[in-house]
């Protein structure tokens, strides 16, 4: 009874609706999305590339780990990158409330996403804890920003793992942004390349000698930004670098969610 109360005064005092499919809000939550919304956010399903995580729509049976046509013809920088959901639906409606409208609540429901997916590479890792690096963002951009989303979501999912007795290790300085790049939407796979060319840096070798490294990000979309992170960190000293990412745009969807992209960068823009 005391709790109906409350939330009656709360709607009362503070009426509000679902961010994502605009129904009112019953409960007294800092998230500002419904139970309904969040509850039809499913995890990736289906056979999946070994390496990237792409999609597998068919795929010679052999006892060799299944890998896409891309990895084959060009192993990535990393060992191999894991993602939860797809970047469509309500899980790209919680991470653009987070990137362009600084929903911050939403991070740790993201975090609760996005360590389901680092639980998959749990038993590729060694025994000492795993390294985890957002990818950062070009110092204005961040001041712009207030924050940078893939540091917010990492922090979310290391203590939701840490509650389960996984200890992974935060490190924010080894790898830095020391240019801002164009926008990729619309760019060839080279080009993307291309542009992100010395974008990044690292500032501490030492710290990263030999350690597996965990790079993590919002969104895996054709995999060039983690790439160039890992190419960079392999380069400068690292071990092996795994990819963890709360969505990943699947093969066949970059196209639509390019076009889509105009929008929430102009909301992010003001």
């Amino acid at each position: 009874m005391v709790r109906d109360a409350a939330a009656g005064l709360f709607n009362t005092l503070f009426p509000g609706d679902c961010r994502l499919c605009g129904e009112p809000l019953n409960d007294i939550s800092r998230l500002p999305v419904c139970h309904s919304c969040i509850g039809s956010i499913e995890p990736l399903a289906g056979a999946f590339c070994s390496i990237c995580g792409e999609n597998l729509f068919a795929f010679a049976a052999s006892d060799a780990p299944a890998m896409c046509g891309m990895c084959r013809r060009a192993v990535p920088p990393f060992a191999r990158a894991v993602a939860f959901g797809t970047y469509e639906g309500n899980l790209r409606g919680l991470l653009h409330l987070l990137k362009y409208e600084q929903v911050r609540p939403v991070a740790d429901l993201l975090g609760g996403y996005l360590a389901e997916a680092i639980k998959k590479l749990q038993p590729l890792l060694g025994e000492a804890p795993a390294l985890v690096i957002p990818v950062p963002l070009h110092a204005p951009k961040q001041r712009q920003r207030r924050f940078n989303q893939a540091e917010q979501i990492a922090r979310a999912a290391l203590k939701n793992l840490a509650a389960r007795g996984l200890v992974f290790e935060l490190n924010t300085r080894i790898l830095k942004r020391q240019r801002e790049t164009s926008s990729q939407t619309g760019l060839t796979r080279h080009q993307r390349r291309a542009n992100l060319r010395g974008a990044f840096a690292v500032a501490n070798r030492d710290a990263m000698a030999e350690r597996d490294i965990l790079v993590v990000d919002d969104v895996f979309t054709t995999g060039t930004t983690v790439s160039e992170c890992a190419r960079l960190l392999v380069r400068n000293g690292a071990g092996r670098v795994f990819v963890a990412t709360v969505a990943r745009v699947l093969k066949g969807e970059i196209t639509r969610v390019e076009q889509r992209a105009v929008r929430p960068m102009a909301a992010g823009a003001h």
